[in-house]
């Protein structure tokens, strides 16, 4: 993957306004999204901000806009530099926001914390640069501004990437435990076992037994035992 301009957005307002360049073009030489690319051309996105000559600046040459204008399938590509500049290390710590921005920390804080509660203080700290107390200021609605902040996203506002915030949440989701499922109480009968007929209650079988919830009276029972018991005993007498 080539390297972009060092000033992506200004380069990309000085193309869009100097040349006839698609905004494919455009969005892939200067890192962008094409959609970005399109907001700048509609004064949504990098208002303010003053274009860059890419041509004067040594990172574009002529030849190449006038071949990427004539070919809309051409992708220009920057220009190698004489000069080897030394790579920039990512020190740890908070990020630095610049001075235009640092009104604006505020809100962004207000926004993550109402859009993405899961974020740990830390982490917040990393994307927008600001400290603890602010956090739990603006979380207690205790910032001297409270009345007047409105929550705007840290990435509109230029204060982190896209990709740093993806990176924060997702570190953030897998940090979070797991949630058990709470116990449903009762549940229902399965079907095989509600559609079963329920048992008939017969008081007599076919043997006239009893059934078994018929209660059995001691006396009845001895009642029918007396004549079988008297024709014992007549047997008996006529032997």
């Amino acid at each position: 993957m080539s390297q972009g301009p060092l000033m992506p957005k200004a380069t990309a307002v000085w193309l869009i306004e100097n040349t006839s360049l698609a905004f494919d073009q455009i969005a892939d030489f200067c890192k962008l999204h094409p959609l970005e690319v399109k907001g700048i051309a509609d004064g949504e996105v990098a208002s303010g901000i003053k274009g860059l000559d890419p041509v004067s600046t040594g990172q574009l040459t002529r030849e190449e806009i006038e071949k990427a204008q004539k070919n809309p399938s051409h992708r220009m590509k920057v220009a190698v530099s004489k000069v080897k500049l030394p790579e920039v290390k990512r020190t740890k710590g908070p990020r630095y926001t610049p001075l235009s921005r640092r009104q604006d920390r505020p809100n962004a804080i207000l926004w993550l914390l109402r859009n993405h509660p899961e974020l740990k203080d830390a982490q917040i700290m990393r994307l927008v640069g600001t400290t603890k107390s602010t956090i739990q200021q603006i979380r207690e609605r205790t910032h001297w501004n409270s009345a007047s902040l409105q929550p705007m996203d840290p990435v509109t506002l230029g204060l982190c990437t896209q990709i740093d915030l993806d990176f924060e949440v997702q570190r953030a989701a897998k940090d979070r435990p797991a949630v058990e499922a709470a116990d449903g109480g009762a549940t229902l009968m399965p079907p095989e076992l509600s559609v079963l007929p329920e048992p008939e209650d017969h008081h007599d079988d076919r043997h006239g037994r009893p059934g078994r919830d018929e209660k059995i009276d001691a006396d009845s029972v001895f009642a029918r035992l007396k004549p079988l018991r008297r024709g014992e005993d007549e047997d008996d007498d006529d032997l």
